[in-house]
């Protein structure tokens, strides 16, 4: 659908940036992570607890370390960089979280950052319809 959309100049406006708080990089491979979210979220253990997906979350992680920054910044600095993203929809639930992503706005991805975000990931078939 991405490409249909560059090509035809429809802007996109992304659902759940985070991945359900997925890239927020707070979920584990033994016990799903530590908040009620990680813990009871099925649609989300359906969707993201691929081996493949801990491989992006990781790598998200490990670039928000170099940069100080915390992950969620990175995912969203990485929707930021790719000029059909108009405004991704983030579901904020502590104050603190608009103003980290506002902080995104700021932090400017290099191409070779891009490409190690973007190397293990593998798309997803869509759930939930025929």
């Amino acid at each position: 659908m991405i490409p249909l959309c560059k090509a035809e100049g429809v802007a996109l406006l992304p659902w759940s940036p985070l991945a359900r708080g997925f890239l927020a990089g707070n979920r584990s491979r033994a016990g799903w992570g530590e908040t009620l979210r990680a813990k009871t979220d099925d649609y989300a253990h359906r969707l993201y607890y691929q081996e493949t997906d801990f491989c992006v979350a990781d790598r998200a992680v490990e670039l928000a370390h170099r940069r100080a920054v915390k992950p969620a910044q990175i995912a969203l600095a990485w929707l930021i960089s790719k000029p059909w993203i108009t405004a991704p929809v983030i579901g904020a639930t502590e104050p603190q979280h608009i103003q980290e992503a506002m902080s995104a706005l700021s932090i400017a991805l290099s191409a070779e950052e891009v490409f190690f975000l973007e190397e293990s990931y593998i798309p997803h078939p869509v759930l939930g319809h025929p």
